[in-house]
């Protein structure tokens, strides 16, 4: 994929940089080691930590892992490489291996503020963000200065749509993210959802501002608008931006899900073509591309596009969510439930994923457990039903502020 655009490489290097706690706890540690080389039989914890941290540092993983474990084995008490070891697993994805170092790390050390932002960076990463709000708000009490941790604990708020919360962590940041085009946008979004116009209206100020008529401002002014419905003033702005930058990141993405809310599937399957020629190995069009084929009933086209999805990113709960209704229709109910049940995993707190996954049990005959699911969304009304499934399918509406980047 071709590097983000400009707008949004500050926040990138702002969200996904794991940080090295290593300095913490190095104090005393010789600064010299035998970099590139092999160490001594008679190095001690030291001195194998020192080379490790060098070994990270210049992306040797695998050197800097063996060195870790190593440390490890002589000094199981030691806080910094596991710590540091997490950082490895984080850059070479393992997520499930960070976590588990980290907060072993955690436990041995439980005031490390950076333990504990790692560990928030891991479930951010996997997009897991309400796992990941407890440790950002750990680290924001213990340090409310800190930037990285207060952004991101808003972003967390922010996607999981807890707007009132992502003004007052993001306010303070306010003065000191002035020219940051992005942040202005999510705290403009932010206020404009916790209905509070004074704060929206001056990030929205600021935003045009500094924006300067760019292809960036017309791309994040266009996003704006597809939050408050307004879709043709959506399409106005992000046409504008696409005159001047039409490789801009996610600018095509944007203009199709524009035309998907319109029903124009024509021109949104085009748009959603164009962004996945530009970048070819983000999910999110061929699971908007999906939704196009399946609105269209054209089920085995979306089916491949669900399918492509998945390949490039297996966390998708909306195509996990239409292939189960692509399956059950036609009547393969226990390829859905397969699908069904990933998608409660990766969705719980979505009533229509459980209404589904409820009719789907009631078809294969098991009565008791479709009850269960059914009771979860007894007392939801039909139109309050249909609100939630469209948020699940909007949970791709800024795929830019997540897109993953080396940590």
């Amino acid at each position: 994929m071709p590097p983000a655009s400009r707008v949004f490489q500050s926040l990138f290097l702002l969200l996904f940089g794991a940080v090295s706690t290593s300095a913490v706890f190095a104090q005393g540690v010789p600064q010299k080691s035998d970099h590139g080389g092999t160490q001594s039989r008679t190095a001690g914890p030291a001195e194998v930590f020192q080379q490790a941290q060098m070994e990270l540092q210049d992306d040797q993983l695998k050197r800097a892992e063996a060195s870790f474990l190593r440390v490890i084995r002589m000094d199981p008490g030691s806080a910094a490489a596991f710590a540091d070891l997490g950082v490895v697993y984080m850059r070479e994805k393992r997520w499930d291996s960070a976590l588990r170092v980290l907060k072993h790390a955690q436990q041995l050390d439980p005031k490390a503020s950076g333990i504990r932002l790692n560990i928030g960076l891991a479930y951010f990463r996997q997009t897991h963000y309400s796992d990941a709000i407890p440790a950002f708000e750990s680290v924001v009490m213990d340090s409310p200065d800190s930037t990285q941790a207060r952004h991101l604990l808003g972003l967390c708020y922010f996607f999981t749509q807890k707007y009132a919360q992502t003004v007052i962590v993001l306010q303070p940041l306010e003065a000191a993210e002035s020219n940051d085009l992005t942040f202005l946008y999510v705290l403009a979004i932010a206020a404009w959802k916790a209905k509070q116009p004074e704060i929206e209206q001056r990030a929205m100020a600021r935003l045009v501002t500094v924006g300067s008529n760019s292809a960036e401002l017309h791309l994040l002014v266009g996003k704006a608008h597809l939050n408050r419905e307004e879709y043709d003033e959506a399409i106005n702005e992000l046409q504008l931006a696409a005159q001047t930058a039409p490789q801009l990141p996610f600018l095509h993405f944007n203009l199709g899900r524009a035309y998907l809310k319109k029903r124009d599937f024509d021109h949104a399957r085009a748009e959603f073509l164009t962004d996945s020629q530009i970048e070819p190995d983000v999910a999110y069009n061929y699971d908007q591309l999906g939704v196009i084929e399946f609105e269209q009933k054209n089920f085995k086209q979306a089916d491949e596009d669900f399918q492509h999805a998945l390949r490039l990113d297996p966390r998708l709960a909306s195509s996990r969510y239409y292939l189960a209704r692509i399956y059950k229709d036609e009547g393969e109910n226990a390829r859905a439930l397969s699908q069904a049940n990933v998608a409660a995993r990766l969705a719980p707190q979505s009533t229509s994923v459980h209404y589904l996954r409820g009719r789907i049990l009631l078809a294969l005959g098991r009565k008791q457990q479709a009850d269960t699911e059914m009771k979860k969304v007894h007392n939801i009304s039909r139109a309050e039903l249909k609100r939630d499934q469209q948020t699940l399918e909007d949970k791709v509406a800024d795929p830019e502020l997540v897109q993953s980047s080396q940590p």
